[in-house]
């Protein structure tokens, strides 16, 4: 990921080791070392039911060997607002100075791309496959997509659809969070 040179953000488990100080911490235990100055309050984009709000965090994560030199790591901490104990994890990499809202937009795609895997799968029969070698596999999938393609290209050009839619004080760490 890192010798490639592109940005990417990732989800990861509280238990995941990062890579920082001692050598490694615990994605929760860093997140509990968060200062309140470094929640900000962002949406991830725009799902069925609205924005979706949560409070987000951003730590820098110390440089590892690989890392291309104009790129940097970070930990993306989401905390639900209605229950702050309710946390989700991500691990980004990307270009220095990169703001945590955009970081924040990264991570929120993945909703959108999830509903359009699950759409596929009701109205094209992306899961609806007996397959037993890959090229059988390949051709359903790539004809599923296809369809599904097609379908959302003609939903999106009648009247009523585009009326529709809308674009959605401890010691120092090796950890530098943004406040």
């Amino acid at each position: 990921m890192f010798r490639r040179g592109r940005g990417r953000a990732g989800g990861c488990s509280q238990a995941r080791k990062v890579t920082c100080e001692n050598p490694t911490s615990r994605a929760d235990s860093l997140a509990a070392d968060a200062p309140d100055s470094a929640w900000k309050r962002l949406s991830a984009g725009d799902g069925s039911k609205g924005p979706r709000v949560y409070d987000w965090a951003m730590a820098t994560l110390p440089r590892i060997d690989g890392l291309a030199p104009t790129f940097e790591r970070w930990l993306l901490i989401r905390r639900s607002i209605t229950d702050p104990t309710e946390l989700a994890f991500y691990l980004a990499y990307g270009p220095i100075g990169t703001p945590i809202d955009e970081l924040v937009c990264v991570a929120g795609a993945r909703w959108a791309i999830e509903e359009c895997f699950q759409q596929a799968k009701t109205e094209t029969g992306l899961d609806h496959y007996q397959v037993r070698r890959y090229d059988a596999w390949y051709r359903h999938i790539t004809l599923a997509m296809l369809a599904h393609a097609y379908l959302a290209v003609t939903a999106a050009g009648t009247p009523k659809a585009a009326a529709a839619w809308s674009p959605s004080a401890q010691a120092r760490s090796a950890v530098s969070w943004h406040t």
